[in-house]
């Protein structure tokens, strides 16, 4: 890794409430055409009484559509704007909630580990909130330039052994909700994800467990790319005592029954999976309840958070 920034000490981030859009659902009855005894009524008696319907559902019709419309002018939304403004307020979550609610002290893993075992994970260091210089090999940069880059927030986890570290990444980016969807597509079509060219950098957290994890010490990784959020979520694993990796593992192949590579028999897949997974869930919690956001961030003025 290269040189990380001061510590921002504004990590303390209240993200807006997008209003909801309720809608009254009408149900329209089927008009008779025959009588008590279910016997055709004569043509004159059918005939007013479907002119009389049709008129009486033409006006409730317009009714109805005068009174969506007028709805839309006073709530500003509809339901693709509602969608917007969800995606538009997923952006400035950076800034806008604590970093103990994006990034956990503590994260539960319940049947994330080899075997459906359970993992815990504690969290040992937050980077400062930064851009993405050199947080990316040049090839992943280049691959990412299309969606821009907003804020970079990371943080080191281990696991209860203390025998792996992860860092996990949360990459806002500046795209639009098309633009989300381009890549993401190119990722599924081009299999980017586990192409190990592509692989995003570890955080090197100095004096705690993931000093020495750099990019030879890299095992295991997966990235996501969000649509309904401007969003790229990213892990990488290694083992903490250093230990270079000669063949790195992407997780969805390192998580597979009976792998017999160094970082699927470790469970490396696992850790960067199952974090990677569950801090998106959070993510994704946040943007559907942000009531949470009140709190405030413990960010401590050194260059680093770090937790013992």
């Amino acid at each position: 890794m290269t040189n990380d920034p001061t510590p921002d000490p504004s990590l303390s981030w209240t993200a807006p409430v997008p209003p909801d859009d309720g809608r009254p659902i009408v149900s329209f009855g089927v008009p008779e055409g025959y009588d008590e005894r279910v016997r055709a009524r004569p043509l004159g008696v059918r005939i007013r009484t479907r002119t009389a319907a049709v008129a009486a559902c033409v006006v409730l019709g317009v009714g109805l559509i005068g009174g969506a419309v007028t709805g839309s002018w006073l709530t500003g939304e509809d339901g693709a704007d509602s969608s917007v403004s969800a995606f538009v307020a997923a952006g400035e979550l950076w800034h806008s909630v604590p970093v103990d609610q994006l990034f956990p002290p503590t994260v539960q893993g319940q049947g994330a580990g080899p075997g459906g075992a359970d993992r815990t994970w504690t969290r040992i260091a937050v980077a400062p909130d930064s851009g993405c210089a050199n947080a990316f090999d040049p090839l992943l940069s280049d691959v990412l330039a299309p969606v821009g880059c907003q804020r970079l927030l990371r943080a080191a986890y281990t696991d209860a052994t203390q025998s792996y570290v992860t860092t996990v990444g949360i990459l806002f980016t500046k795209a639009d909700i098309s633009t989300m969807t381009a890549l993401s597509t190119r990722f599924k079509n081009e299999n980017l994800a586990n192409r190990t060219d592509l692989m995003p950098r570890p955080y090197a957290a100095k004096g705690t467990l993931a000093a020495g994890f750099g990019d030879k010490q890299r095992a295991s990784w997966t990235v996501s790319v969000l649509t309904d959020a401007p969003v790229v979520v990213y892990a990488v694993s290694g083992w903490s005592d250093g230990r270079k990796v000669d063949v790195p593992e992407p997780a969805d192949e390192a998580v597979t029954s009976g792998g017999t590579t160094a970082p699927a028999q470790a469970g490396l897949g696992n850790e960067a999976q199952g974090l990677a997974d569950r801090v998106e869930r959070s993510l994704r919690k946040t943007v559907d309840s942000p009531s949470g956001t009140s709190e405030t961030s413990d960010t401590s003025q050194t260059s680093e958070k770090k937790t013992s």
